[in-house]
């Protein structure tokens, strides 16, 4: 099997985690790439911790089940850091993105991976859809902090499918928006 990326997302349900992990892998057929996103689903209600994930390869996915040990986890909600083990399974030497305005080392420090390999991203996306939105919605956006920290993906032809999707139901100006923000975040992020 070619090159598998297993992605983990960590969020709160109304949040847009499902949507944010079916848009990373629709980015990926866009790129002629192989794909898999679904949620994982139980009595939810709005707000309550969930959990999306994605696989990207080269080559056909021939496993499905949970994903246990990602090599990329995305947390959209930062408050899940004290409530949620985000960092299980993790690979030692995987991504840890978080939407947050700490530092990458602050990060680092508070969920205790001083000395390990794990790479360490943080990006306001919060601060970024409220300026940028003008609403509390940083999922998306976190797309272009996962392109920008993983590279599974194209961050040109990702703002593309996004313009086509978001195109199809909302105003231009709002799309627009949206793009501009996704950018931000792929500009905005901090590794440490």
């Amino acid at each position: 099997m070619g090159k598998l990326t297993e992605i983990r997302w960590h969020g709160r349900a109304g949040q847009g985690v499902v949507t944010a992990s079916e848009l990373l892998a629709e980015a990926a057929l866009e790129e002629d790439k192989y794909f898999q996103a679904f949620p994982e689903y139980g009595p939810e209600r709005m707000g309550a911790p969930i959990k999306a994930f994605t696989r990207i390869s080269d080559e056909p996915i021939e496993v499905h089940y949970q994903i246990l040990n990602p090599e990329v986890v995305v947390v959209v909600n930062p408050n899940l850091l004290s409530a949620v083990d985000v960092t299980e399974g993790l690979a030692a030497d995987g991504i840890l993105i978080v939407n947050t305005p700490k530092t990458p080392q602050e990060i680092r420090t508070q969920l205790k991976l001083q000395g390990k390999k794990v790479k360490v991203y943080t990006v306001d996306a919060t601060r970024i859809a409220l300026e940028t939105l003008r609403r509390d919605i940083p999922s998306t956006l976190m797309l272009g902090a996962i392109i920008r920290a993983a590279g599974l993906v194209n961050l040109e032809n990702t703002l593309h499918l996004v313009k086509e999707k978001l195109g199809a139901k909302l105003r231009t100006e709002v799309v627009e928006s949206n793009l501009t923000a996704l950018r931000r975040a792929y500009d905005e992020v901090k590794e440490g």
